[in-house]
């Protein structure tokens, strides 16, 4: 009996101290990982970072840690890790490239979330499409366009080019082209168009709207329009002021060109 006792004897002897140690680095791995996990999102609460990366980060952060110590537990032991982080780093190489897509994606929506070039509700174009954006996630961004599409955006592409925000500066000038006869008076003209633009209730006094002639064309001089409004009220100025302008136009009896068809009739 004591010829077998004596081998478990020495392996208790020789491997106790190391599962002793290995178990008290385990729990106190535990521990700061929970301290370094709760310190790491104060800091990110005292500077305003989203709720969804934040959640992310933590759980990136915790399992990244947690692997770490697992590694080193196993290596108190005098179990041979070489093989073990081999195996890790190439399992990770592999995920990488199998989501690289997924990845960029996933780093422009961390751009976005840090660095804020829009935010929920803002209007914006991007990758060809106008919209309010409604949801901002950590790999696409959706946004709604006037005619209550919805569209999805990869974060990647996003971030990679170029972003127009309409609201970024909480006003926005409606770009307007009337065209009148050669014929019309264009100090009359200019009086009349912009009475209509001093006159709707929507567009802002400051910047002050303009009226100017812009161009000189075939059939017409043009005359450039430039009221402002809030980013809420563009369209509504914008279908407003062109409908007034044709209203005001005849009413003052100036004329705005357009193709004649003249009929030739044979005797």
């Amino acid at each position: 009996m004591e010829k077998y006792l004596t081998p478990v004897k020495n392996l208790l002897l020789e491997y106790s101290p190391k599962v002793l140690y290995a178990l008290v680095l385990l729990i106190a791995g535990l521990y700061a990982i929970k301290l370094i996990l709760r310190l790491t999102n104060k800091i990110l609460n005292s500077r305003h970072v989203d709720k969804t990366l934040q959640a992310f980060l933590g759980n990136l952060l915790g399992w990244g840690l947690k692997a770490v110590l697992l590694i080193a537990v196993i290596s108190e032991l005098g179990i041979d890790t070489t093989a073990l982080a081999a195996v890790v780093a190439a399992a990770g190489l592999g995920l990488g490239l199998a989501l690289q897509g997924s990845l960029a994606n996933f780093a422009g929506g961390v751009l976005i979330i840090l660095f804020k070039p829009f935010r929920v509700d803002d209007l914006i174009t991007a990758q060809g499409e106008t919209g309010v954006v409604k949801e901002i996630q950590l790999f696409t961004t959706q946004i709604v366009t006037p005619s209550n599409k919805r569209v999805i955006i990869p974060n990647g592409t996003l971030a990679n080019n170029n972003i127009v925000n309409l609201s970024a500066e909480g006003t926005l000038r409606v770009d307007l082209t009337i065209g009148v006869g050669y014929n019309e008076d264009i100090k009359k003209t200019k009086e009349v168009l912009m009475k209509v633009l001093t006159s709707h209730p929507k567009i802002l006094d400051e910047p002050v709207p303009t009226v100017n002639v812009s161009e000189l064309a075939d059939s017409s001089v043009n005359f450039a329009l430039r009221p402002w409004s809030s980013v809420e009220d563009y369209w509504t100025v914008y279908y407003d002021v062109t409908e007034n302008c044709k209203e005001a136009l005849d009413a003052a009896g100036i004329e705005i060109p357009y193709p004649h068809v003249v009929e030739i009739h044979k005797k």
